[in-house]
């Protein structure tokens, strides 16, 4: 399984990445592999608040439909429109082309309770 050092984790298999006070969000390796074939992405649109552990979207894949859950609160500032017409994408390049959000946090404390890259590869060997 492919896993960036760089990115934070949660236990709901999203990925988290910093960037200049805000963070992008997607769906890990592990996440895209257990769902199979990606067939479609429901997300936010700009401006809308996601919560913490709260549902913001959801994948659908050949097999079943998956709530996407944030790992952190705050106000989305950017959506990945190209998941719309290439959900494939979540497949091919989770971590690089199938981003699906950057939220500006309203509460940066909160990324001190998601997982580093090490404890996420524990979870996931469970």
């Amino acid at each position: 399984m492919s896993l960036p050092q760089d990115l934070l984790y949660s236990k709901e298999h999203e990925w988290v990445k910093k960037e200049d006070g805000n963070v992008r969000i997607g769906i890990t390796d592990f996440a895209q592999d257990e769902l199979g074939d990606i067939v479609f992405v429901e997300l936010p649109e700009v401006g809308d608040e996601i919560t913490a552990d709260e549902p913001f979207g959801s994948v659908e894949s050949v097999k079943t439909v998956s709530e996407l859950y944030a790992p952190i609160s705050g106000k989305v500032v950017a959506v990945n429109e190209e998941l719309e017409d290439s959900p494939e994408f979540v497949n091919e390049s989770p971590y690089e082309k199938a981003w699906m959000v950057v939220v500006e946090p309203s509460d940066v404390a909160e990324l001190e309770q998601l997982l580093s890259a090490d404890a996420y590869q524990e979870l996931t060997e469970e």
